[in-house]
């Protein structure tokens, strides 16, 4: 009952607001804008690149203190080192066998579609001089174990080094842990103080999202035109039917393994994926994809851990990008791949491409590192992908941005850190904390839902959510559904 009120007040308010206020149509509206602009004008396109950018660097520049804040905070919020293990090996088991999977699925996909069959491309044509502009440097699977480990805490902060942050947040969480919470207290306090300053600073960027869309699509449009599209429509069409069949699974497993309605999930982070697709940039929407899942129910500690590592392994996107595209260059200089071949360029694949997670052109990097360990084409043939490359970036993003969310339902009903009632609230349009109110901007939906909650003699939402389910148990003074870590029922005045 209490939430079917709520979703019947949240519908009368989405009524009484006027269309052009939403998020979602502004973004709408701005990628056909920069679509059209890149087509008509493609000069004044390019020029507009600065505007993506810049939204993208407003993102970046809070990235890193929201991974940090949010980590410590939710470890110190369950109190259990073991658990944050638990989430930490479960996580990565389930990247490996994602990954392991959307690269064998890729590569079925090529072989049915054969992309690059008849191109028949000469070697000896061939120029790698515009790779090297795209590409840093690759590293081994050492060094990138030894480069999640900090060298400097400032450093991994300024360079804004999300594994580096990361392993230093999970560090000093537990750290909190043991030493003690009432001990502690003064640092969380100045935390959730932080983060609250965070979010509000989050809710001011998002409001020029429109216009970073805006600029990063008449840009694409702008350098590479829609011409593009023809030249390599195969090898586009492969990939994106790809995607598609990919994005069906993922609806299968989250269902499967977590209960969770995809399909509500999307139309409940729809102003994010288009986001994403908007900006070619999954980093553009981390800060919000994190607040809405914890808003749905996921562990706060869950959350910092799963989506932020997912970014680096668990791109399913780039995975089925990676080995269609290595097919097609096989099939365009006349190769035909044995399954012997084909079962070490996938575990070569698997490898190159965690070990390039952030560096610059890294699918240019693994495909490379792949033609060099297979011998088969020239690894100056990769250079045939730079035109095609851009326009992948929509299925990369959607597809890796999709599975992320997906593992960290997984795993936080794996772990039992999952609400489901709070979910199918959040689902039906309610936000269900304070905190997520704030980044969202959504402060005056949040005090209408509380409204109605008063009316129907419901407790109050509690300033921070995500914890274990309600089917464990809570602390004693806190209200079964909010979780560990919410604050004690009417601990908060004016509610």
């Amino acid at each position: 009952m209490s939430i079917a009120a709520v979703a019947e007040g949240n519908a009368g308010r989405l009524k009484k607001r006027p269309f052009y206020t939403s998020l979602f149509f502004q973004l709408i509206a701005a990628v056909v804008l920069g679509i059209s602009i890149g087509h008509l004008f493609p000069d004044l396109g390019q020029q507009l690149r600065p505007l993506g950018d810049g939204f993208i660097r407003l993102i970046k520049m809070i990235i890193a203190p929201l991974i940090f804040l949010v980590i410590v905070t939710g470890i110190s919020a369950v109190g259990d080192v073991k658990s944050v293990g638990r989430v930490g090996v479960k996580a990565l088991l389930y990247f490996t066998v994602a990954t392991g999977f959307a690269l064998t699925f890729g590569l079925i996909v090529a072989n049915i579609a054969q992309p690059g069959a008849g191109m028949d491309i000469d070697p000896a044509t061939l120029d790698s001089s515009a790779l090297d502009g795209v590409t840093g440097q690759a590293q081994s699977g050492a060094e990138f174990v030894l480069g999640v480990i900090p060298v400097s805490v400032l450093g991994a902060f300024a360079e804004n080094n999300l594994l580096q942050v990361l392993f230093f947040a999970v560090f000093f969480g537990a750290a909190v842990v043991v030493i003690g919470q009432k001990k502690c207290a003064p640092v969380l306090t100045l935390f959730e103080t932080i983060l609250e300053v965070v979010f509000r600073i989050m809710a001011w960027v998002m409001r020029v999202a429109p216009i970073g869309a805006l600029g990063a699509m008449a840009f694409i449009i702008g350098q590479y035109g829609i011409e593009t599209l023809g030249t390599f429509g195969k090898l586009i069409l492969a990939c994106y039917a790809a995607a598609l069949v990919f994005m069906g699974l993922l609806f299968v497993v989250a269902w499967t393994l977590a209960r969770v309605p995809l399909w509500q999930f999307i139309k409940y982070t729809r102003e994010e994926f288009l986001l994403a697709l908007g900006t070619a940039s999954t980093e553009a929407v981390m800060p919000r994809i994190m607040t809405k899942l914890t808003n749905a129910g996921c562990s706060r500690a869950t959350v910092g851990l799963v989506v932020p590592t997912g970014y680096s392994f668990n791109l399913d996107g780039a995975a089925i990008y990676l080995s269609i595209s290595l097919l097609f260059l096989a099939q365009a200089f006349g190769h035909d791949l044995t399954l012997g071949q084909q079962i070490a360029a996938l575990g070569i694949l698997l490898l190159t491409s965690k070990g390039m997670a952030g560096v610059p052109g890294s699918s240019f990097l693994a495909l490379s590192a792949t033609a060099a360990a297979l011998g088969i084409f020239p690894v100056a043939g990769v250079a045939l992908l730079l035109g095609a490359d851009r326009i992948m970036d929509s299925m990369r993003v959607s597809v890796n941005l999709l599975g992320n969310c997906v593992a960290t339902f997984v795993v936080a009903a794996w772990e039992k850190q999952l609400d489901r009632d709070m979910m199918r609230r959040a689902f039906a349009g309610e936000i269900t904390n304070e905190a997520s109110a704030i980044i969202l901007d959504a402060e005056e939906e949040f005090e209408e839902d509380e409204a109605i909650r008063a009316e129907q003699g419901l407790p109050s939402a509690p300033r921070w959510t995500g914890a274990p389910s309600i089917e464990t148990s809570v602390e004693p003074g806190v209200e079964a559904g909010a979780g560990i870590g919410a604050e004690p029922v009417g601990a908060r005045s004016g509610r």
